[in-house]
């Protein structure tokens, strides 16, 4: 299979998730996604269909209706489908970043880990699921990969203020199988953390995050390998995720991963 036909596969996965719990919009040459009932907002996009030519005025046609439905002004996209989206958007006053878009070749031996450190694919019954949930909302409110102090203080005090229905949420899509789980455990309970979804033989690995205390341990390696693992095991043919940047792409080039195109967000500045 060509590069472009797994770009093609994955542009094609992101337009149909959203599906499983939204209703889609379209504005002009984009689709925007709605929440149905509880769960987080998603974004808007380019259309999978036609793909029309995107102008600054579909953006803020886009945008103004996510404002109306008080839902965050959030578009995401792969640069190689929509090569002029990213001109559009920016000319409607959204600032774009670009992210390594990565595909799993062949998958790389586990990394080694530290001493009493366990890697695991969590239930929806697990007991500390709510801790898990809590690792990548203290990793990325500290953005990076340096280490830094805050660990598991910090886990706890968001696990403690968690909102029931969300972890509900969780715990039914776990049961679904819509979504897959992994975290790194150490005697302190999760380090690190991290998910996938899958559709149609296709899965996309998001939110892994590491404790900044816990970093450069290998546990954000070791988490990610562990759901590519775990998802080909569930039959998925074509396993991709978005690095953060060059940096952290090299990381999952060890695991097996190679760069394919490019994956685009764009938002409010300031976020």
């Amino acid at each position: 299979m060509s590069d472009y036909e797994v770009i093609e596969r994955i542009d094609a996965f992101c337009d149909a998730v959203p599906r499983q719990r939204a209703r889609a919009e379209v504005i002009g040459p984009l689709v925007l996604f709605v929440p149905i009932g509880a769960g987080w907002p998603h974004y808007a996009r380019p259309r999978v269909d036609e793909r029309p030519p995107i102008a600054a005025a579909d953006v803020r046609s886009v945008r103004a209706r996510q404002r109306e439905l008080l839902i965050p002004e959030s578009f995401e996209w792969i640069e190689q489908t929509a090569p002029g989206m990213a001109a559009a958007a920016g000319a409607a006053g959204l600032v774009v970043h670009a992210h390594p878009l990565l595909v799993l070749g062949n998958l790389a031996a586990s990394p080694a880990v530290p001493p009493r450190i366990s890697i695991r694919v969590v239930t929806p019954g697990d007991p500390e699921l709510d801790l898990v949930w809590a690792v990548p909302g203290v990793a990325f409110g500290h953005p990076g990969t340096d280490v830094g102090e805050a660990g598991v203080i910090e886990r706890d005090k968001i696990a403690a203020d968690h909102d029931g229905g969300t972890i509900e949420l969780l715990r039914e899509r776990l049961e679904s199988g819509r979504s897959v789980l992994a975290t790194a455990s150490g005697p302190n309970g999760p380090l690190a953390a991290g998910s996938y979804q899958l559709a149609d033989g296709v899965a996309e690995i998001t939110g892994v995050g590491v404790l900044p205390a816990s970093r450069r341990r290998g546990l954000g390696a070791a988490v990610t390998r562990a759901l590519a693992a775990d998802a080909l095991d569930r039959g998925a043919h074509t396993v991709f995720l978005s690095a953060t940047d060059a940096t952290v792409a090299r990381v999952y080039a060890r695991l097996g991963f190679r760069e394919i195109g490019t994956a685009m967000i764009a938002e409010p500045p300031g976020g």
